[in-house]
């Protein structure tokens, strides 16, 4: 997969999860991809929630693993 290919595809993700996030008052932003990690930044109510580290696992990497499998690890830039 190019890397147009995995940018293409995590925003893909980002897409499908987004609502998830925004019906909470948060939001995401792709910061950038580099060696297989994607870094991000949650916004909005996402930043205080208390349990942002498991939606980050296992919501928003979980979503991009499925459209790109070869990711290895979601990060949040704060």
């Amino acid at each position: 997969m190019t890397a147009q290919e995995t940018l293409d595809n995590v925003e893909k993700a980002l897409e499908e999860i987004r609502p998830f996030l925004m019906s909470d008052g948060g939001n995401i932003k792709l910061l950038f991809i580099e060696d297989n990690i994607v870094n991000v930044q949650l916004e909005g109510a996402c930043t205080g929630c208390s349990v942002n580290q498991m939606t980050l696992k296992n919501g928003v990497e979980a979503t991009i693993k499925k459209y790109a499998p070869q990711i290895q690890e979601v990060v949040n830039v704060t």
